[in-house]
């Protein structure tokens, strides 16, 4: 609930501060936060809309009948989690 609570604000925020999104850019740069943070909150940002998508791909598969078998589940879900992993590491590494 916190969590969505603070995008809910950030989004706000975003709506209602002044400047443009090439300020806050410089905003941040100016603060030296380091490659390490920056992928890391890159990652975290990126993780939920990968495992969404990954996952809302293991949803249309079971619409159409396929996968519903227990050894089934379990394998594709193992497959989403690699895949959101992987997917989300090369995202945040752009």
């Amino acid at each position: 609930m916190a969590a969505l609570l603070l995008v809910y604000l950030f989004g706000l925020s975003a709506l209602l501060l002044p400047g443009n999104f090439e300020s806050y850019f410089e905003f941040v740069k100016s603060l030296s936060l380091g490659p390490a943070l920056i992928h890391t909150a890159k990652f975290a940002l990126v993780f939920p809309l990968m495992y969404h998508s990954w996952n809302g791909i293991r949803h249309l598969m079971w619409d159409l009948g396929k996968g519903l078998k227990i050894a089934q589940l379990y394998q594709s879900g193992v497959v989403v989690l690699v895949l959101t992993v992987l997917s989300s590491v090369g995202l945040a590494a752009m």
